[in-house]
């Protein structure tokens, strides 16, 4: 969905955008746009952070399940 640039690239593209926009808002439109587009950041942050999470406890848990099957085969080794 991103398109693929350089951060740089990617980075200047907001200030343009910020700078188009300047002009034709009152400062009043300008807060409200800016509280808003900050919302949707924060709204996409905290998405991110906790899919990532969740990510890593699924990794955690895998890693756990696979060093619990090595003990277990090892138990089952011992008794034979």
């Amino acid at each position: 969905m991103l398109p693929n640039m350089e951060p740089k690239i990617f980075s200047l593209s907001a200030v343009i955008v910020g700078y188009l926009l300047i002009d034709d808002l009152t400062a009043n439109e300008q807060n409200a746009l800016g509280n808003w587009l900050m919302l949707v950041a924060q709204v996409l942050c905290t998405n991110a952070f906790y899919k990532q999470v969740l990510s890593e406890r699924k990794i955690k848990n895998s890693i756990n399940e696979e060093e619990l099957l090595q003990k277990f085969v090892e138990v089952i080794s011992n008794i034979i």
